[in-house]
């Protein structure tokens, strides 16, 4: 805009003078981002889980380009790039991973601190989200399964399964259950439920027609099946001395109940946790313990309950029930 501005003179005279003075306009100004959108947040860790926008659209059930629109406000909120595309799919940047950090908690506390306050003083109702190892036996299952309907029958339960309980985005996980004698690193509240025995054991009629082991050196006249868990070498069998045997198993699975269903179908000898619970689908002496006491060990089962999900009185009822199911068992 044009302006004059008045000179005074040594000597008393006066000049005016006209000017350009520049003044910024309201767009120039400096503004503060408004919070933080959960809901782009929450579409933003989604496509980092997945790696893509497609895999978001699945998990997240929504429409890509509303995936990739709240993506890109929630960049436009923080100034800088989010994610990067790589040969493996989309990653976050240093940014990114800082947000993805932090975010993961944040969406946690928002659907705990709903959930609190919608449940106070009420019985147990909706949905009860779990996250199991694959393949638990389902004898295992359900009788906690039936303690749970029969205390609290507005109470639905779902269950799903993975190899990994406790990696990757759990903001949609009420608690998980995991093999292991620590609970994962991060805001958890873990609680040790079972302590299992991890054996060898084979069908009565596969010992019958293959003869049974009675040193660790006749096991490699058998076929042997293993339990793939997270982190550790299927090749290797543990030994109640502390020590290992290395082998060369002709089947490796995660999931224990079709390592358990190779195992009845007499085909070989399968190295198991095993709660050592009454099951239904077998006769007594049906399955037999090989080298009980020179192979196997002690394993763990816990569960995990997000930090900020622990006073959730749903959680905190289920979790009673839990404990009274595994003190039953053993």
């Amino acid at each position: 805009m044009r302006t004059t501005v008045l000179w005074r003179l040594p000597g008393g005279a006066a000049t005016r003078e006209t000017a350009v003075v520049s003044r910024p306009s309201p767009s120039d100004r400096p503004r503060h981002a408004p919070p933080m959108d959960l809901e782009e947040l929450r579409a933003f860790l989604s496509v980092v889980e997945t790696g893509s926008f497609l895999g978001a659209e699945r998990a997240l059930r929504m429409p890509r380009a509303t995936v990739r629109r709240r993506v890109e406000a929630l960049e436009a909120r923080a100034g800088v790039p989010l994610l990067d595309r790589t040969p493996q799919g989309l990653t976050a940047t240093e940014a990114g991973a800082v947000l993805v950090t932090r975010g993961r908690q944040m969406i946690q506390e928002a659907s705990a601190l709903v959930a609190s306050v919608r449940e106070l003083g009420r019985e147990p109702s909706g949905v009860l989200r779990v996250l199991l190892p694959q393949g638990l036996p389902p004898h295992a299952l359900v009788p906690l399964f039936a303690m749970l309907r029969d205390a609290y029958p507005k109470l639905t339960v779902h269950a799903r399964m993975s190899h990994d309980p406790v990696s990757g985005l759990l903001d949609d996980v009420d608690l998980a259950v995991h093999f292991g004698e620590r609970s994962p690193p991060g805001p958890w509240v873990s609680y040790e439920v079972l302590r299992l025995r991890e054996h060898l054991v084979a069908h009565a009629e596969y010992l019958a027609a293959h003869g049974t082991p009675t040193t660790l050196h006749d096991l490699h006249a058998h076929e042997l099946f293993a339990w793939e868990m997270v982190g550790e070498d299927p090749r290797v069998l543990p030994l109640w001395s502390g020590g290992t045997l290395a082998v060369e198993p002709s089947f490796v699975t995660g999931d224990i109940h079709l390592l358990r269903q190779v195992m009845l179908a007499r085909r070989g000898i399968a190295l198991l946790p095993d709660a050592e619970l009454p099951d239904p689908y077998t006769e007594p002496g049906e399955v037999v313990t090989v080298l009980r006491d020179v192979v196997g060990r002690a394993r763990a089962l816990r569960v995990v309950v997000p930090s900020v999900l622990a006073e959730v009185p749903k959680v905190k009822a289920v979790m009673r029930h839990v404990r009274a199911w595994a003190d039953a068992a053993t």
